[in-house]
C-alpha cells in the first residue's frame, strides 16, 4: 500500500533552513521520479521541485525555489528530502511529497516563513 508521510516543517525566520522529508512505504523511491508541491493559501499547489529515477538521475525546479531548494532522497531509508534554504515570506505554504504519476497525496507539512 502506498503511504507518504512528510515532516520537518515549521516556523522559520527569513533567510533560515528547513529539511523536508518524505517517508515512503508500498515502492521503492529510487525505481520512480518524485516530486515536491507545495500549496499556499488561497493558491493552487504548484510543483516545487522534481527527481527522476536513480538511473540517468536529474533534478529540476520552479523558478522561484532554484538555487535555494534541493531535492534528492536516501535509497537506504526509502526517503526523500527537501532542503530549502534562504528561505522567504513567500514560501510560506503545505509542502507535499508525490510520486509522479500516481494520484496520492499525504497529509503534507507546513512551512510558515515569518519574522
Amino acid at each position: 500500500q502506498v503511504q507518504l508521510v512528510e515532516s520537518g516543517g515549521g516556523l522559520v525566520q527569513p533567510g533560515g533552513s528547513l529539511r523536508l522529508s518524505c517517508a515512503v512505504s508500498g515502492f521503492t523511491v529510487s525505481s520512480v521520479t518524485m516530486s515536491w508541491y507545495r500549496q499556499a493559501p488561497g493558491k493552487e499547489r504548484e510543483l516545487v521541485a522534481r527527481i527522476t529515477t536513480s538511473r540517468g538521475e536529474a533534478t529540476n525546479y520552479a523558478d522561484s525555489v532554484r538555487g535555494r531548494f534541493t531535492i534528492s532522497r536516501d535509497n537506504f531509508q526509502n526517503a526523500l528530502y527537501l532542503q530549502m534554504n534562504s528561505l522567504k515570506p513567500e514560501d510560506t505554504a503545505v509542502y507535499y511529497c508525490k510520486r509522479v504519476g500516481v494520484t496520492y497525496w499525504g497529509p503534507g507539512t507546513q512551512v510558515t516563513v515569518s519574522s
